[in-house]
């Protein structure tokens, strides 16, 4: 009799009256534990992968995303004041710095979105989903590391209450909510999450020092009796820093002026300020091989998101209109979060094309209409969020044309024989 043992699970499993706990309680127990229903006749399959164990690799997937997205926000802040600029330099002051950050942005997004879906599933009777898995961990990866708590709440259940619920829950979505929040706290509150701002925390812009809270400086005692370097309140910011990205510098110059900041050794690894999960290439193809490895996500819609992305790229290349057009349509895939879209938000199996060749035209006009928002929009360096929402609206339609197409096909093929 232990944690893991299925009859003492059973003997705790309450009335099925009581909607909220037994939602809570099948929540727990299909998380322990995987299903034993195997079909031995028929032609549907059912195995141990089920929804829930399913979310669970994608999250793990996103796992060296978090790791080195965690490090890399305390890295941006040490290079802001100048101190600790080598890569390796303190690391546990970057570690520290980044888990506090982070946590917080990760415990008030699913602690938000998991408390809007106990309410609905108590009101409806149904055991807890396990959509916002993926949803909870995708929503911090895609934030500024400097977005205020109250501002994400807020972003969380506007797109969980009007994205998901609103029409029917887990599965019934017609966009992805991750990408719903962000775009809420985008057109709702611009400043907060563009521009130089966002990107490094823990700073006090206006007088120009570092601007530490008392979950920092309370690991000071340790990090001392250690003999390690402590978090020094009001260290200045080095004049004239800026924390702009990538995206802004091409924006600007175009690759010759994102080279001048960042080295494309840095913009693959992840030294670089954006958003939490995007700025490390090497971790999201690291997520990409889990994925593909474990048949989780299309290759098809990977594979035609990277084609509409290389083969725009080339077009605004031959055109050269303006410094963002001659960047090298390759590089694209070094800045911004065009591979991170490409691993985690379009391959949403819920909001993206179920037919095969729905997937090709599906992510090649993500690719296509990405890369045109990013390179031709005056006002917005970034393109892909407004991108698959766009292509999650139209993907039902895709599919309907799609299956009708083959439909036809069938009926002449039948015709004349």
């Amino acid at each position: 009799m232990g944690l893991f043992d299925v009859e003492f699970w059973k003997k705790l499993e309450p009335s099925k009256e009581k909607k909220l706990a037994h939602g809570v309680y099948d929540g727990i127990f299909t998380f322990l534990f995987k299903p034993n229903e195997v079909n031995h006749s028929g032609g549907h399959i059912k195995g141990p992968m089920d929804l829930k164990r399913l979310m669970i690799h994608v999250v793990l997937a996103m796992q060296l995303c978090y790791v080195i997205g965690a490090y890399n926000i305390g890295y941006q802040h040490f290079l802001a004041i100048g101190e600790h600029t080598g890569l390796l330099e303190a690391v546990h002051l970057k570690l520290a710095m980044g888990l506090m950050q982070l946590l917080p942005i990760f415990v008030v997004a699913n602690a938000v979105g998991l408390g809007i879906e106990f309410y609905f599933a108590a009101q409806k009777g149904h055991p807890i989903e396990e959509g916002y898995l993926v949803t909870g961990a995708l929503i911090p990866l895609i934030m500024p590391p400097d977005i205020p708590l109250w501002m994400l709440a807020v972003s969380v259940i506007f797109a969980v209450m009007l994205g998901k619920e609103a029409f029917g829950g887990t599965g019934m979505n017609v966009v992805n909510i991750a990408l719903l929040a962000r775009a809420f706290i985008f057109f709702a509150y611009p400043t907060e999450i563009s521009g130089d701002g966002p990107w490094i925390t823990a700073v006090d812009v206006e007088n120009g020092v570092a601007d530490y809270s008392w979950t920092h400086t309370m690991f000071n005692g340790l990090f001392e009796s250690l003999g390690w370097a402590t978090f020094e309140q009001g260290t200045p910011l080095i004049k004239d820093f800026s924390g702009a990205t990538a995206l802004v510098y091409a924006k600007n110059g175009g690759w010759e002026a994102v080279t001048e900041h960042f080295s494309a050794w840095q913009l693959f690894m992840g030294g670089v300020p954006g958003s939490i999960g995007e700025t490390s290439k090497l971790a999201i193809l690291v997520g990409i091989v889990i994925l593909l490895a474990l048949g989780i996500a299309s290759w098809r819609i990977m594979l035609s998101m990277a084609i509409g992305i290389a083969l725009t790229g080339m077009l605004f290349n031959a055109w050269d209109f303006n410094a963002y057009m001659s960047v090298p349509w390759y590089n694209h895939f070094l800045m911004g979060g065009a591979l991170f879209a490409l691993a985690f938000m379009a391959t949403d199996p819920v909001t993206a094309c179920s037919t095969n060749r729905g997937k090709w035209i599906y992510g090649f006009f993500i690719g296509f209409f990405g890369l045109v928002i990013r390179v031709m929009n005056p006002a917005y360096a970034e393109g892909w969020m407004l991108a698959i929402l766009l292509m999650n609206v139209f993907a039902p339609t895709i599919d309907f044309y799609v299956v009708d197409a083959n439909i036809s096909k069938r009926l002449k093929r039948a015709k004349a024989k």
